[in-house]
């Protein structure tokens, strides 16, 4: 029994830590964009994460939703100041002013010419 024991304290963990696809840490202090689950959206400054991205912005806003649409929002904002954000409900964080292209979306009118 001693011995299973002790072997057991030995054994290195079965899974090792793997690197993180996404690299929060090069955004720390700095203004991020962060898109939930449900089209809320909000502007911070990133002051923290952990590996189930949920986040820590300070400084926030949010931008208020369409009443009509709530995927859309409006230019209107409101001061939320230190948010935690939950990590499952995170969809896209980045910086300000990069759009992300969305691949399933129908293309304009305009631009098949």
């Amino acid at each position: 029994y001693q011995r299973r024991v002790r072997d057991s304290l030995n054994r290195k963990p079965m899974s090792s830590k793997k690197p993180t696809i996404l690299n929060l840490a090069k955004y720390v202090d700095q203004q991020v964009v962060v898109k939930f689950a449900g089209g809320r959206e909000v502007v911070g400054t990133l002051k923290g994460f952990d590996a189930l991205v949920n986040l820590v912005l300070d400084d926030c806003k949010e931008y208020i939703q369409e009443r009509d649409d709530p995927l859309r929002v409006t230019n209107d904002t409101r001061e939320l100041g230190l948010m935690v954000c939950r990590g499952t409900a995170v969809m896209t964080i980045g910086p300000p002013g990069e759009e992300i292209a969305n691949p399933f979306a129908a293309p304009d009118d305009g631009a098949a010419e």
